[in-house]
C-alpha cells in the first residue's frame, strides 16, 4: 500500500508544460508550485492552501451543493453565478415581487432575503486515510467492499467532526486507489443580496448557453451569517455577517492575452478515464435518449410557462436545470465524435494491452472483461434512462413512487408505530419535495406523454405491465395519443395523491387497500416493482463490476505511465487549475478574440425576445457610455467576458477566476461548445472556460443596481 500511495503522490506532483489541463488537489498543490511560477503566479505555497494560517481555499465555498461561491469581503458577501442562485431567487420571487425578472439588491443589511435551505460550506483541511480505509476493507470487493468502506467511513467521519462540530466526508480518489478525508464547516444562515435582472444574468438563454462569443452577466450576490461567536448557526434574526479567515480582492485592471488564471472551486463529475466501449454507449444509447425526453419535457413546460407568469415562477428553476443539461448532451455528443474520441481511446486501449502482454501482468484481459461488461449492458442502458428520465418527470409518478416502500411495509405486515413512522416519513418527504414543481396542466401533459414514450421506444419485453393489463385493456393501439390522453384523465381524476387534505388523513392513518386502489399507485408502482424485479439487480451488479474494473484500469495506466501526468477526476471536492487567458480557432480560417463588450451584448438586442431583450435602465447606460471606471484602459470599451484554458467542469460555475496576485479577475460560468467532450476527454487545443469580467459585474452592481454600499465593502484594485 506504502508504494501505491508513494506512486499516487508522483503521479499527481510531476507535471509536463500542459497546465492548463488537471484538477488539482489543494493540499497537493505546492508540488505543481514552479509550474504555475512560469505562468505568472506571484504568491507562495501557502497563500494557495494552508491549515494553521488563513490561504485562498479559506475564501472559497461549495454553494448549496452544486456549485461554487467566493466570499469578497470581510462581512462575508459572497459572489455566484446568477444560474447557481437562480432557483432561490425564483423562490423568493411572486409575480408582485418578481426578483427574477426585475433585479433585486438590498441597500443595507437589514434588507438582505433569508434563502431557506440554502447553505455553504468552507473546506478546513484534506487528510489521506488510504491507509485506515484499506486496512479494514481488506480484500473485499463489490458488496463486501462497499458494507466495509460505508462503516469504516463512517467511523472516521463521526470521529472528525467532533460531536457535529464539523461536516466530515470520506471521498474516494483515482477511481478507489486513493482515500481522502474532508473537513467542512456547514453555515445555513445564507441571504439574498443582489441579482441582476434574468435578461442580464440569463442573457443569451438557450441559443447562448455553451457557446462563444458570450455577453452574459452570470452573477449574483449572497451574505453568510453566522452567531456572535463567528460560528455556523440556523436563521436567526441576531445572527450577524460571518467574519472570514480570507476574502478575495476584486482587480479592476483587466486581463490580456497569456495572463495568468486560475480557479479554485468544486468540480462536479469528469469521466476522464472512461473506457471506449462506454465513451460508445453514451454516443449511441444513453445520451440520444436523455436529449430525446427532455426536448419533450422542455417543450411542455414552456408552453405553460409562457401562458402563465405563476407557473412561470414555479416551474423555471427545473426547466433551466432540464435545459442545460439537454443542450450539454446534444454538445457532448457532437463533440466525442467529431474529436474521433472513441478511436484515440481505443489506441490507448491497445497500447495498455500490449503494455500488460508484455509485462505478463495482473492487467492482461482487463479491457477484454470492461468491453463484455459493457455489452452485456447495453440491452438494458436505453431502459434506465428512460426509467429515471420519462418515467419520473410527472410530479404524480414521482410522489406515487414514493409510496412504494410504504406500502411494502404494509404489506409485510409491519404494524409496529414507530416502524412505520419511518416509511410513512419517506413517503410525506417525497411527497412535499415533488409539489414544489406540480402544476396540473404541465403534469397531465408530462403523463401521457412520457407514458407514450416509454411505450413507443422501450423494448417490448422490458415494459411494466400497467400497459397490457390497464391501459390496453380499455384503450386501443390504433390511436396511442388518444389512448394516453384518455388514460391521463382518468388517472388524475381519480388518484388522492395529489390532494392535500387527503394525503394529511393517509399520512396520520395510511392504508393498504386505499393506495393500492388508487390509478396512479397502480400505475407508478407497476413501473418501480418491473424495475427491482428485472433490472434493479443488472444494474447494480453493472455498476458494481464497473467500479472494480475502473479501480484496476486506473492502477494499472498508473504503473503503465508512472511518472507522468496524472490528477483525480472531479468528485465535488475542491480542485485547483491554472493556465492562461487564451483566444482560439475553432475552426479553418475562424478565430475568436479572448474577451468580448458591451457592444457585442446590444448588437444581439431584440425588444421583448426571451432571450435577448434588454432592461431600458442598461440600454440608457449603454448610449451614454456611462462605465465610470470600469471602461478597460486600453480599449476604452466595456468588456463583458473573457475566456481561459482552464480545465473545469459542472460544480465549477461561480468559481473565481483569479489572477498571480490572488485577485478576482472574473467569475467562471460556462464551457465552449467545441470542447463539452471534456468530460470524458480533455482537448488542449479546444477547451476554453467562459468567465464574466469582474468589471461588468461591478458596473452593473453600481450604476444598474445603484447599489454602492455593496462596492464600498469590497477590496477593489485598481
Amino acid at each position: 500500500m506504502k508504494k501505491l500511495l508513494l506512486s499516487l503522490v508522483v503521479a499527481c506532483t510531476l507535471v509536463s508544460a500542459r497546465a492548463d489541463e488537471g484538477m488539482w488537489l489543494p493540499y497537493l498543490i505546492g508540488k505543481n508550485y514552479e509550474d504555475m511560477k512560469r505562468l505568472g503566479l506571484k504568491l507562495t505555497k501557502a497563500d494557495l492552501y494552508s491549515i494553521n494560517n488563513s490561504s485562498l481555499k479559506d475564501a472559497i465555498v461549495q454553494f448549496n451543493g452544486g456549485c461554487t461561491a467566493e466570499i469578497i469581503s470581510g462581512s462575508g458577501l459572497l459572489l455566484t453565478n446568477h444560474h447557481c442562485g437562480y432557483g432561490t431567487i425564483a423562490g423568493l420571487s411572486t409575480v408582485e415581487k418578481n426578483y427574477l425578472d426585475n433585479g433585486f439588491w438590498a441597500k443595507n443589511k437589514m434588507e438582505e432575503l433569508p434563502s431557506p435551505n440554502m447553505s455553504v460550506i468552507f473546506l478546513q483541511k484534506m487528510e489521506d486515510v488510504t491507509d485506515e480505509v484499506m486496512q479494514y476493507v481488506g480484500k473485499a470487493t463489490a458488496e463486501e467492499y462497499a458494507k466495509k468502506f460505508n462503516e469504516i467511513a463512517t467511523k472516521i467521519e463521526k470521529r472528525a467532526s467532533k460531536e457535529g462540530k464539523y461536516v466530515a466526508n470520506v471521498k474516494e480518489f483515482f477511481n478507489g486507489n486513493q482515500i481522502i478525508l474532508l473537513t467542512y464547516k456547514r453555515f445555513t444562515d445564507v441571504r439574498l443580496v443582489g441579482t441582476p435582472p434574468k435578461s442580464l444574468g440569463k442573457y443569451g438563454g438557450d441559443t447562448d448557453n455553451w457557446m462563444w462569443p458570450r455577453h452574459t452577466a452570470d452573477f449574483s450576490m449572497f451574505r453568510v451569517y453566522a452567531n456572535a461567536d463567528n460560528e455556523p448557526a440556523p436563521y436567526s434574526a441576531s445572527n450577524v455577517p460571518y467574519v472570514p479567515k480570507k476574502f478575495l480582492p476584486v482587480s479592476i485592471k483587466g486581463v490580456k492575452e497569456g495572463d495568468y488564471a486560475m480557479i479554485m472551486g468544486y468540480p462536479g463529475r469528469t469521466n476522464r478515464y472512461e473506457v471506449a466501449s462506454g465513451v460508445n454507449q453514451a454516443i449511441n444509447e444513453v445520451n440520444p435518449s436523455i436529449v430525446k425526453i427532455r426536448e419533450e419535457r422542455l417543450a411542455i413546460m414552456r408552453k405553460n410557462m409562457d401562458a402563465d407568469k405563476s407557473v412561470y415562477l414555479k416551474l423555471t428553476a427545473s426547466y433551466q436545470r432540464i435545459s442545460n443539461y439537454w443542450k450539454y448532451f446534444i454538445g457532448q455528443t457532437e463533440q466525442l465524435k467529431r474529436n474521433k474520441v472513441v478511436a484515440k481511446k481505443e489506441r490507448q486501449e491497445a497500447r495498455f494491452n500490449e503494455w500488460a502482454s508484455e509485462n505478463d501482468n495482473e492487467f492482461e484481459g482487463l479491457l477484454n472483461e470492461y468491453n463484455s461488461l459493457y455489452k452485456s449492458y447495453e440491452p438494458y442502458a436505453k431502459h434506465v434512462t428512460y426509467y429515471t428520465e420519462a418515467f419520473r418527470a410527472p410530479v404524480l409518478n414521482r410522489v406515487a413512487a414514493a409510496m412504494v416502500p410504504l406500502a411494502k411495509a404494509m404489506q409485510r405486515g409491519v404494524k409496529n408505530e414507530d416502524s412505520l413512522k419511518k416509511y410513512i416519513r419517506i413517503a410525506e418527504a417525497g411527497y412535499k419535495a415533488a409539489l414544489a414543481d406540480y402544476d396540473a396542466t404541465t403534469d397531465k401533459e408530462l403523463f401521457a406523454a412520457m407514458t407514450k414514450m416509454y411505450y413507443s421506444d422501450v423494448a417490448s419485453n422490458q415494459l411494466p405491465a400497467i400497459y397490457e393489463s390497464v391501459i390496453f385493456k380499455k384503450h386501443k393501439k390504433s390511436n396511442l395519443d388518444k389512448a394516453f390522453q384518455d388514460y391521463t384523465d382518468e388517472v388524475y381524476k381519480s388518484t388522492f395523491l395529489l390532494n392535500n387534505a387527503k394525503m394529511e388523513s393517509f399520512f396520520k392513518k395510511p392504508s393498504l387497500v386505499q393506495l393500492e386502489k388508487d390509478a396512479a399507485y397502480k400505475h407508478a408502482s407497476s413501473y418501480v416493482l418491473n424495475y427491482e424485479k428485472s433490472f434493479q439487480q443488472i444494474v447494480e451488479d453493472f455498476y458494481s463490476a464497473k467500479k472494480e474494473l475502473s479501480k484496476k484500469y486506473v492502477r494499472g495506466l498508473m504503473q503503465m505511465k508512472e511518472g507522468k501526468l496524472f490528477y483525480p477526476d472531479a468528485n465535488s471536492t475542491m480542485r485547483i487549475t491554472y493556465g492562461q487567458v487564451l483566444d482560439y480557432s475553432p475552426q479553418d480560417g475562424v478565430l475568436y478574440d479572448y474577451y468580448t463588450t458591451i457592444d457585442g451584448l446590444m448588437s444581439k438586442y431584440k425588444a421583448g425576445d426571451a432571450e435577448f431583450d434588454l432592461p431600458q435602465d442598461f440600454i440608457d447606460l449603454y448610449q451614454a457610455k456611462d462605465y465610470g471606471r470600469y471602461a478597460d484602459k486600453t480599449t476604452g470599451k466595456l468588456h463583458t467576458c473573457f475566456i481561459s484554458n482552464n480545465d473545469i467542469t459542472g460544480g465549477n460555475s461561480g468559481s473565481p477566476v483569479i489572477n498571480g496576485n490572488g485577485e478576482l479577475i472574473g467569475l467562471a460560468f460556462d464551457g465552449n461548445w467545441e470542447a463539452m467532450s471534456g468530460d470524458i476527454a480533455f482537448d488542449k487545443k479546444y477547451k476554453r472556460t467562459i468567465s464574466v469580467d469582474a468589471r461588468f459585474v461591478l458596473f452593473i452592481i453600481e450604476k444598474l443596481g445603484k447599489a454602492p454600499n455593496l462596492i464600498k465593502e469590497m477590496d477593489i484594485r485598481e
